[in-house]
């Protein structure tokens, strides 16, 4: 969630609703799993199979499946203008801009289908299709040798922590980002505002 906004609110209330759980009880069970699909251990229906039947839905149906898939797909696809207007300024400066993302196969084929943006960036590294995922090092590693930059040359931003502490293990500069003012005081107080047009 640094390109990408807050998640697609009526999508949220469609899962809500065709499960037939609480929030709670919803957020619980969405993340046991998320992080095998996300390695493409799991693909997206698989992942909402096991969801259903570990969650106790009731009528699991493969059409149930279908919608369901259809509805956590658009969940995410939202957008960060902000953020990608930055990204815009930081390539007519000369930099190479790479996405990292945590994404299962479901979810990044409707964002291919929606954002028209995706192409912008040198690099989109997937993690389904590597078969690993953040915060392992070695996709660290396979992005920075995709941009064909050392560690101590990138900056790295990530909404969780975790993510962000393993790229700093690396040697990377990385920040966690929530808002975009927060980015801003961040990148003046690590003194990056002499290198980086701020966002």
């Amino acid at each position: 969630m640094v390109l990408t906004g807050a998640r697609d609110e009526e999508a949220l209330a469609a899962l809500h609703r065709l499960t037939s759980l609480s929030p709670e009880r919803f957020e619980e069970r969405y993340w046991v799993n998320r992080h095998a699909y996300d390695e493409g251990k799991l693909t997206g229906l698989a992942f909402w199979e096991r969801f259903v039947r570990e969650a106790g839905v009731v009528g699991g149906s493969a059409d149930l499946i279908e919608e369901l898939n259809h509805w956590d797909a658009r969940m995410w696809t939202t957008e960060n203008p902000e953020m990608l207007a930055w990204q815009l300024r930081l390539k007519e400066r000369g930099m190479r801009t790479a996405i990292l993302s945590n994404m299962g196969d479901n979810v990044l084929a409707n964002m291919q289908r929606t954002f028209d943006w995706l192409p912008r960036f040198d690099v989109l590294v997937w993690s389904y299709q590597l078969r690993m995922a953040k915060p392992e090092p070695a996709i660290y590693l396979h992005v920075l040798k995709e941009l064909d930059v050392r560690p101590e040359e990138a900056l790295f931003l990530d909404d969780k922590l975790v993510n962000v502490e393993a790229a700093r293990a690396l040697g990377m500069r990385a920040l966690e980002f929530s808002t975009v003012e927060k980015l801003r005081r961040d990148l003046v107080a690590a003194g990056l505002d002499a290198e980086l047009p701020l966002p």
